[in-house]
């Protein structure tokens, strides 16, 4: 039996496939099944987990800390400490720079070119010059709110100069404040503590900018840049004490510092009350 063209028609497209992808229609127990899954889902107990902090010697957020930005070891530009003088001597009132090492308390151009030496100053070509240092300076903690201070330093020439103020030390180049706080404990109480464990309080870091007259080099304004923190140090004794320092650059270029430079001698140390100091 022959079909017409319509009727073949008709049939081709009963039988054209399906290309959409069909949805199942979900039963009732699917939706049982899943209600009774994400039930168990909810009601499971969670673990309870607990974090300890982890305790670090020194604050763990070291960006904080500002490196030392002043001139590399040993990139002054006077050869000599006669050049630095010769170059100040138009710069400074001519009283002022011949206190320097004289008058008691003070330092010399000696030891104003070892610091430009060392890297732990910049002078600034004005008149009168800038002296530029970074200083860290630590607030060593006791027992009933006390607060070490150095009281007085000895120096070479045999003079004592007051001081009454925390631990404080010039930052080296590219020194950041814990490795600044951890050396000068060690240069400046190392003779009377064995461990020198050290730990800053979290948190205590504080950064100021103070200009004033220098005591060291009279008639030399200076800008100190203070790092200062708080800290605890384990094994100094209760008492007042004293303690002794090496020659400051004994090492500078293979030998002992120049012999005209005054240096610490000893440092005494005493506790007072926090109150007692200025912030």
């Amino acid at each position: 039996m022959s079909r017409t063209p319509e009727s073949l028609n008709n049939a081709q497209n009963n039988t054209k496939p399906n290309l959409g992808l069909a949805k199942p229609t979900p039963t009732f127990p699917d939706l049982f099944l899943t209600a009774i899954s994400l039930l168990f889902l909810f009601s499971s107990p969670k673990q309870n987990i607990t974090l300890f902090p982890k305790f670090l010697p020194f604050p763990s957020n070291t960006r904080r800390f500002l490196k030392n930005p002043t001139m590399s070891h040993s990139r002054t530009p006077f050869a000599t400490p006669q050049a630095l003088s010769d170059w100040l001597k138009p710069r400074l009132p001519s009283d002022s720079l011949a206190s320097w090492g004289v008058k008691p308390g003070t330092k010399n151009v000696h030891n104003l070119w070892l610091e430009l030496s060392e890297g732990e100053i910049s002078l600034l070509d004005s008149s009168p010059p800038l002296r530029t240092v970074n200083v860290v300076t630590v607030r060593i903690l006791g027992k009933d709110n006390l607060v070490l201070v150095e009281s007085r330093q000895e120096l070479s020439d045999g003079s004592v100069r007051d001081r009454f103020r925390p631990l404080s030390e010039k930052m080296k180049p590219l020194e950041t404040t814990e490795e600044a706080v951890a050396r000068a404990v060690k240069e400046e109480l190392g003779s009377v503590i064995d461990s020198g464990v050290v730990r800053i309080v979290p948190g205590s870091y504080r950064k100021k900018l103070e200009e004033r007259n220098s005591v060291s080099y009279p008639g030399l304004p200076a800008r100190y840049v203070l790092h200062s923190v708080d800290a605890w140090v384990e094994g100094l004794p209760e008492e007042e004490f004293c303690t002794e320092e090496k020659e400051e650059y004994e090492d500078f270029d293979g030998a002992r510092g120049l012999e005209k430079a005054v240096s610490v001698r000893k440092h005494y140390w005493k506790w007072v009350s926090s109150d007692s100091l200025c912030s």
